[in-house]
């Protein structure tokens, strides 16, 4: 099949606005707060304390949702699973499945780049206690629908947690009226609308690795069975 290939200005202006929105004033108010009280090991940075953009192959055919950039990840470096223990389990398993050309995510100038995907978040800024409500998300669905449809490759979705799946499951019912039942499971596959696959994937956080729910080889064959997919 041919691949299409996107217009880079289409996402420069996309992600002009992402950065510039300021629409939530809760998320808005704890973006600052993160960004001006630190963590102690980072008191020396500069927060990049923004909304967050998605990051990848913009002519891929996979996206991988997460439901929103970390307080000390993404808010601090400036880039969606960038720069904490998510990223570093997620990376390393992206590396062995050829999808990333290295297995750390440490910050935005450290030469990363990903192979046919795409990556982004539901959510585009940090909310307290990871608890989105419901106007953010719709606030936030704006971006990435438009991130979707300009995704003119994409065939699989895949969503790292229950928060981020069920967010795109809201977001395909909210957009396109979708109502089947599909409930979160790791290395389930439901078909979206337009033929997109959806994948469930555990989240690759500290405590899921730490309790075996998630391991390096678990996960890294569900991403080798995605690029099939796609």
């Amino acid at each position: 099949m041919q691949i299409k290939k996107i217009n880079n200005t289409v996402f420069k202006k996309l992600n002009k606005k992402i950065i510039a929105c300021s629409k939530c004033s809760r998320l808005v108010k704890f973006r600052k707060k993160i960004s001006s009280e630190k963590r102690k090991q980072y008191i020396h940075e500069t927060y990049w304390g923004k909304p967050i953009t998605g990051f990848g192959d913009q002519n891929g055919k996979i996206l991988f949702v997460g439901l929103a950039p970390a307080a000390h990840g993404g808010t601090r470096t400036g880039r969606v699973f960038t720069g904490d223990r998510s990223s570093d389990f997620l990376y390393k398993c992206l590396f062995n499945a050829k999808i990333s050309n290295q297995s750390k995510s440490e910050h935005v100038n450290d030469g990363l780049k990903l192979k046919k995907a795409y990556i982004t978040t539901a959510l585009k800024c940090v909310p307290p206690g990871d608890k989105p409500e419901k106007i953010e998300l719709d606030n936030c669905f704006n971006y990435f629908n438009l991130e979707i449809s300009y995704l003119k490759n994409l065939k699989v979705i895949v969503a790292l947690g229950k928060i981020a799946f069920d967010a795109c499951k809201y977001f395909y019912k909210s957009k396109y009226n979708f109502n089947k039942k599909i409930n979160f499971a790791h290395d389930k596959i439901y078909k979206l609308p337009n033929n997109i696959l959806l994948v469930g994937c555990y989240h690759p956080s500290p405590r899921n690795v730490n309790t075996g729910r998630i391991d390096e080889k678990k996960m890294t064959n569900l991403f080798r069975k995605v690029l099939k997919l796609a």
